[in-house]
């Protein structure tokens, strides 16, 4: 309770900052006529790909100057500007919890006007929606780059054992005692960081679990004991094929330990590639969805949004920051993001993406994409701890009681918001209709 009143009177206190007084937004007009737009972003892996759209933007706009901003600990760094008063035009976040807190708090433009979100596929807008904490209306976030979670493998082991992908459960079980008989370890793990065990938590979830279990959870319709109790099983079954004692082995130590192939298999996403052909540039990768259940049908890509742009409610310029968003959203843009990133494209369109992602194309183009759990979950709640806990012997009973329990002490303004907002709403509907 402690943790999450100073989360929500921080972000009271925020909006009433930038609501609540004179805005004094940093897009201004600057000495030489032009209007500034600050582009908050907080990747720092994609500094020197903002200041190449920022410089290009620039060397073709007479009237916008483009400033990007990419501080170290960016999310803290705009918490702070926020509560001084000394808010960006547009911020590129992700799409996880701080999305949802900013947008609870009132800080974000509608931009449902904006006539480039029509390029967007739908199932990142949709994502979207389902973070909403409690039910807005309009459109608060363009999608931009996304991530794609489930197995990286080795091909060149794969074929040299003329091992197949599995469709199935079952087939993924079967898959790694083969690998194991063969007298290679199946998965390496890096779970000594703990933010690791979400990997294939997620990547399992997506089959198995209502993606708004969240809010079902918060309307008092589910719990997280009955929801998740198969997907703990499951990751506790994919613990013993990995390699001995996955604790003691940090993500860093499992990229280099796949990369000099001691492991067949690595349950994480395509943003670790980059880390793992750094140690080895020429092994062959590629990825397949985790199928986490029996029936091949419910197969389905764990993709969220890494990165998206929200216009900040306080700008004084929005059609600058709809130019801004504009030029982002150049296919030549968009491909160069694509390109250096090693990301997933938002938008609709022909675009090539890494060979990694190859077997994982149909589930994009078809948008059988599903968000990551975690994207839900308060930060404060130490998710990622709680599942190391329960992999490292705590029983499932205990695990996921305290789960339920958790999530209601961190999450009890937002659930009161919620079941208010229901009522409300079922009353007025019950009104209307006598």
């Amino acid at each position: 309770m402690k943790h999450q009143l100073k989360r929500m009177l921080s972000m009271v206190l925020c909006a009433s900052l930038i609501l609540g007084v004179a805005v004094f937004s940093t897009g201004c007009q600057n000495a030489t006529g032009k209007v500034t737009v600050e582009l908050f972003q907080y990747k720092p892996e994609a500094v020197k790909t903002f200041e190449n759209i920022a410089q290009k933007f620039n060397a073709e706009h007479s009237d916008i100057h483009l400033v990007v901003s990419s501080p170290n600990d960016a999310d803290t760094v705009l918490k702070t500007r926020l509560i001084k008063d000394n808010p960006p035009d547009i911020i590129g976040i992700g799409g996880d919890i701080n999305y949802s807190n900013f947008l609870d708090a009132g800080m974000l433009l509608n931009i449902s006007d904006y006539k480039g979100l029509d390029s967007i596929k739908d199932a990142y807008k949709k994502m979207d929606k389902q973070l909403e904490l409690v039910p807005q209306k309009g459109v608060y976030a363009m999608p931009y780059a996304a991530n794609a979670a489930g197995i990286l493998y080795n091909k060149k082991i794969f074929q040299q054992h003329g091992w197949t992908i599995p469709q199935t459960w079952d087939e993924l079980i079967a898959l790694c005692k083969k690998i194991k008989a063969a007298g290679i370890t199946p998965f390496y793990y890096g779970m000594k960081d703990t933010w690791t065990t979400l990997a294939p938590w997620n990547a399992i979830a997506v089959d198995l679990v209502n993606p708004n279990i969240c809010q079902q959870v918060n309307l008092g319709k589910a719990t997280f004991k009955q929801a998740y109790s198969e997907v703990a099983d499951k990751e506790k079954e994919l613990l013993q094929y990995g390699q001995k004692d996955p604790f003691a082995y940090s993500y860093n130590d499992a990229c280099t330990a796949f990369a000099k192939g001691q492991a067949a298999m690595f349950a994480i996403g395509n943003y670790a590639v980059p880390q793992i052909t750094s140690v080895n540039p020429d092994i062959q990768l590629d990825s397949f969805v985790m199928p986490a259940s029996n029936d091949a049908s419910k197969n389905q890509l764990n993709s969220g949004n890494d990165l998206q742009f929200s216009v900040m409610k306080s700008t004084r310029h929005k059609e600058a920051c709809y130019e801004v968003l504009d030029f982002l959203l150049k296919d030549e843009t968009v491909q160069s993001y694509v390109n250096e990133q090693n990301a997933v494209p938002c938008k609709k369109g022909n675009f090539k993406m890494s060979s990694v992602l190859d077997s994982m194309q149909p589930y994009i183009q078809q948008g059988k994409m599903v968000d990551y759990q975690d994207h839900h979950y308060p930060s404060e709640m130490s998710v990622d701890a709680l599942i190391q806990t329960f992999l490292l012997g705590q029983s499932k009973e205990v695990f996921l009681t305290k789960f339920d329990r958790n999530w209601k002490r961190y999450n009890e303004d937002t659930i009161a918001k919620l079941q208010a907002y229901e009522a409300e709403h079922k009353a007025a509907a019950s009104s209307s209709v006598s």
